[in-house]
């Protein structure tokens, strides 16, 4: 069955953007796979999973992160970024790869094994302030004091696009899906996949009920500050959603539906016991939503579930399956 069809407002990020960004991005990347399953996960029809946790660095994130050092001329300071542990390895990652310096801006709650992977990479890790806004305003000082690029995680056009590119595969390489599930954190991931597939697929952002800066700015007609209590904080722990990701979700994204820490964790505690798929909670949201309840879909319908992420600390993920 397929979802309505409606007439948004002229893009913020066209598909045109996205097509460009993935022939940009595409030597670097890796074209992660699409896994159909005819019944699975409660749900009595096809579920989708792209599975892009397998990307480079562990998550989603790398697409975004080449797209914008691959965009624009790279200062001799080099590139600077704030981030709760996943944009941080992607853009520590694509720098390493094309040779330019990276200096990321890490808050105290960042998952250890998050900074590991970027410190893997060779950037300089500064690690500091108790959330995700402090890094930021860390990083901001820093890019004004040494000129280097800003590499903002999700409230960016080249970000954006970046992130779109996971539609534009999935659609190629998968079947016809009427919904998407996609775990929101900033709001680029979902912002790139309503940028390619609003109008034509459903799609649904998925917070956790502690973190739900998306949730509360369609609610609010406009980005507004929200608390973070969630074992997803470290990637789904943004404070708002900035302009750009609002005005395009609020065209693109059907809803926000919410689910608790214990729907993410019983959903990370399923990959692993029947596919052996080790997530973090961030990218274990989309799926937790489809198995909660936190989104019903209708007998039939083609579902498409995002799983977005891999950088999760083993003794924490043993935790979850072997309480």
């Amino acid at each position: 069955m397929a979802s309505p069809l409606f007439c948004p407002a002229p893009m913020l990020i066209t598909r045109a953007d996205i097509e460009q960004a993935h022939a940009r991005i595409a030597p670097h990347i890796r074209r992660t796979p699409v896994w159909t399953l005819p019944q699975a996960f409660g749900h009595q029809g096809p579920v989708s999973l792209k599975l892009e946790f397998l990307q480079h660095a562990g998550s989603f994130k790398t697409r975004g992160a080449f797209n914008t050092l691959l965009s624009q001329p790279i200062p001799a300071a080099g590139v600077a970024a704030a981030s709760g542990g996943n944009h941080g390895a992607a853009i520590a990652y694509a720098a390493k790869q094309l040779g330019v310096k990276a200096r990321i801006f890490v808050p105290e709650i960042s998952s250890p094994a998050k900074v590991a992977v970027i410190r893997s990479h060779g950037a300089d890790v500064v690690i500091g302030g108790a959330r995700y806004a402090d890094a930021q305003a860390a990083c901001d000082l820093y890019v004004a004091e040494s000129g280097a690029l800003r590499a903002h995680p999700f409230d960016a056009d080249t970000t954006i696009a970046g992130q779109g590119t996971v539609g534009l595969e999935w659609e190629q390489d998968g079947p016809a899906i009427d919904t998407v599930l996609v775990a929101v954190g900033g709001g680029g991931l979902i912002s790139g996949i309503g940028s390619w597939w609003g109008g034509r697929v459903k799609v649904v952002g998925i917070e956790p009920e502690g973190s739900r800066a998306l949730h509360a700015a369609l609610e609010a007609g406009e980005p507004v500050d929200v608390e973070i209590d969630s074992v997803a904080a470290d990637s789904l722990g943004a404070r708002n959603t900035g302009d750009l990701v609002f005005s395009i979700c609020s065209d693109t994204v059907d809803h926000v539906a919410l689910v608790s820490d214990v729907s993410i964790r019983a959903a990370q505690a399923t990959l692993w016991r029947d596919w052996r798929i080790a997530s973090e909670p961030g990218g274990a949201a989309a799926l937790a939503a489809l198995i909660s309840g936190a989104y019903r879909p209708e007998p039939g319908e083609r579902v498409g579930v995002l799983l977005c992420g891999a950088n999760v600390e083993l003794t924490k993920l043993d935790g979850v399956v072997n309480p």
